[in-house]
């Protein structure tokens, strides 16, 4: 048994607690105080750390059960898409005084939003992390992070057929939260360490068919989706990872 600790309690580190919280011990921050004390109950243990203030007037205080943990999953956002490069900046150097010197193993969760929208097959080695502000950020002060470039959060109550979407002709980039905690679960086991992998479900419908199985209405044949794909080869043929939702079109059963 493990203690494990998430920054960040939302969809996503809600859904990982969960997954692990009978084979392991969960530490986890909240935004509010309420929220720490409906994890406290749940038997938890929960913290206050709000990292979505950009403004870093003095040193972030130190996780104080930081030194307990053997791991921490880190899902707060860390991208320069959705702020600009002074706020993640001081986003991302609150975490670092937060965590300190940590030298456990690590996760972070970032995104497949850092590969361009050009059509092709994405792998890795196509964007570095070096040239991925957050993930730089972070790798070159805890070199043993594994990054996790996730595809679209879905599952439960994600479901493309409720959003407004266009382009219906193009390819998802889909993850079922079941298949990211189960790769985390497998490198927690295995002990990985510095690693980058892309975790997207292997196949990759259009929209179109994604909201049509949703909706329970026929498949419609599409001979090839447009837009960009992400390649979750490396996962899978390096930690033999099998998914358990590979094809979006049937997250929702």
């Amino acid at each position: 048994m493990k203690k494990i600790g998430i920054i960040g309690y939302g969809w996503l580190g809600e859904r990982i607690a969960a997954s692990m919280s009978d084979q392991h011990i969960i530490y986890a921050t909240a935004t509010t105080q309420d929220k720490a004390d409906q994890l406290n109950a749940q038997g938890f243990t929960a913290s206050v750390a709000n990292f979505m203030d950009y403004q870093l007037a003095d040193p972030y205080p130190q996780w104080r059960e930081i030194n307990e943990l053997d791991v921490l999953i880190i899902t707060i956002p860390i991208s320069d898409k959705t702020c600009c490069v002074s706020s993640l900046y001081n986003r991302i150097q609150n975490l670092i005084s937060f965590i300190g010197d940590f030298k456990g193993q690590m996760f972070l969760m970032s995104s497949t939003g850092v590969y361009p929208d050009t059509s092709k097959e994405w792998i890795e080695d196509d964007v570095p992390w070096e040239q991925v502000s957050g993930e730089r950020m972070i790798k070159k002060t805890y070199p043993q992070v594994n990054i996790l470039r996730l595809g679209g959060l879905m599952g439960d109550n994600r479901l493309l057929k409720n959003y407004n979407i266009t382009n219906l002709d193009f390819a998802v980039n889909h993850i079922h939260y079941a298949d990211i905690c189960a790769v985390i679960s497998l490198m927690i086991e295995k002990g990985t360490e510095a690693q980058l992998y892309n975790v997207t479900a292997p196949d990759h419908p259009a929209k179109s068919q994604v909201i049509n199985a949703q909706n329970e209405l026929p498949d419609i044949e599409v001979k090839e989706s447009k837009g960009k794909k992400i390649l979750s080869s490396k996962l899978v043929s390096e930690l033999d990872f099998v998914f358990q939702y590979p094809d979006p079109r049937y997250f929702h059963l």
